[in-house]
């Protein structure tokens, strides 16, 4: 690479901290980009906005406003961590001729395997025995505390995009019978789990002992588990959701885990996130929940960093961009 030539420059939230670039990053970026993160542009608005041709957005940082997209004419692409978009206008970027790509393929494996990690912890009560395991009053363990079975157990997947495959992949290892509902039928991935089609949710939910959220989140998606599914679900089934909290009617859901509609839940994201601090999930001992994790270890962080780094690379140089986002 030209070291005279000036590298393109890209805005970040900023370096480090809990929304900015990961400082395990930073090098490989300052290779190939100027970073300039937020603080800079609203100091130096007038020298930097129009050298700025890419938005590096790492968890949904920096906001993407109107008042941002007018201030950056030469902005090219924007390129956000994970696969979901939701927290972009896409409508309003592509009026302003500019693109948007996600990561998808970065984020499948980690994200599956949060996705069985929360259904084993439910399943096993897992925080429970944990609880019991170190209290300072346990003298001896009962021989007959139990948690849920796994194997032979019927898991309802509810998306069978990239995500939702690689958990009926796992769960299949795991012996359980798997259902799936999805916007279309996947005869191959039928034949390649064992998996069975459900064309109404309802059936798949009266069927399953776990529900697993992997969908998009959409207009058509969102609450899409509200008082109805819970009703249709058995009483000692357990909701799983790795997508997003507003997939979930959310008080309609604390009912269902009140009155003993559903027998719990295991939930890697809410709305918002984080929860209010009173918030009634906190306090209930049949839900566990996450801060939003299912794309967090090194590698998967990696992964994305390099996909959104490739997308950046070829938008800058008027190539075809990766993972471009069409329409959502």
């Amino acid at each position: 690479m030209n070291k005279d030539k000036e590298l393109p420059r890209v805005l970040v939230e900023e370096i480090g901290g809990p929304s900015g670039v990961m400082e395990e990053h930073v090098d490989f970026l300052k290779e190939r980009f100027t970073l300039v993160t937020m603080k800079e542009l609203k100091e130096n608005k007038e020298q930097l906005a129009e050298k700025i041709v890419c938005i590096f957005n790492w968890a949904n940082k920096p906001d993407v406003t109107r008042d941002l997209l007018n201030c950056l004419p030469r902005l090219k692409v924007i390129a956000s961590a994970g696969a979901g978009v939701d927290h972009l206008d896409i409508k309003m970027i592509s009026s302003y001729g500019v693109k948007v790509a996600n990561t998808p393929h970065a984020v499948t494996t980690s994200t599956a395997d949060t996705a069985m990690m929360l259904l084993l912890v439910a399943a096993r009560n897992f925080m429970e025995a944990h609880q019991i395991a170190v209290s300072p009053d346990t003298d001896r363990f009962h021989a007959n505390w139990v948690g849920g079975d796994i194997t032979g157990m019927t898991l309802g997947i509810v998306g069978m995009g990239r995500i939702g495959y690689k958990i009926a992949l796992r769960a299949k290892a795991f012996e359980m019978k798997i259902l799936y509902h999805n916007r279309h039928r996947r005869p191959e991935e039928e034949k390649s789990l064992g998996a069975s089609f459900c064309a109404q949710l309802d059936d798949l939910l009266q069927q399953s002992d776990y529900v697993m959220l992997a969908v998009n989140l959409s207009p058509e998606t969102e609450k899409l588990i509200g008082k109805h599914e819970f009703h249709m679900m058995k009483t000692s089934a357990t909701l799983i959701n790795i997508s997003r909290g507003l997939v979930v009617d959310q008080e309609a859901l604390v009912e269902a885990l009140q009155t003993g509609q559903i027998k719990s839940a295991a939930l890697d994201v809410t709305y918002p996130e984080p929860l209010p601090r009173d918030h009634p999930l906190l306090k209930m001992n049949n839900v566990i929940l996450a801060p939003h994790m299912g794309t967090a270890t090194l590698g998967a962080l990696r992964l994305m960093m390099e996909d959104m780094v490739q997308s950046m690379m070829d938008a800058v140089n008027g190539l075809p961009v990766t993972n471009e986002v069409a329409d959502y």
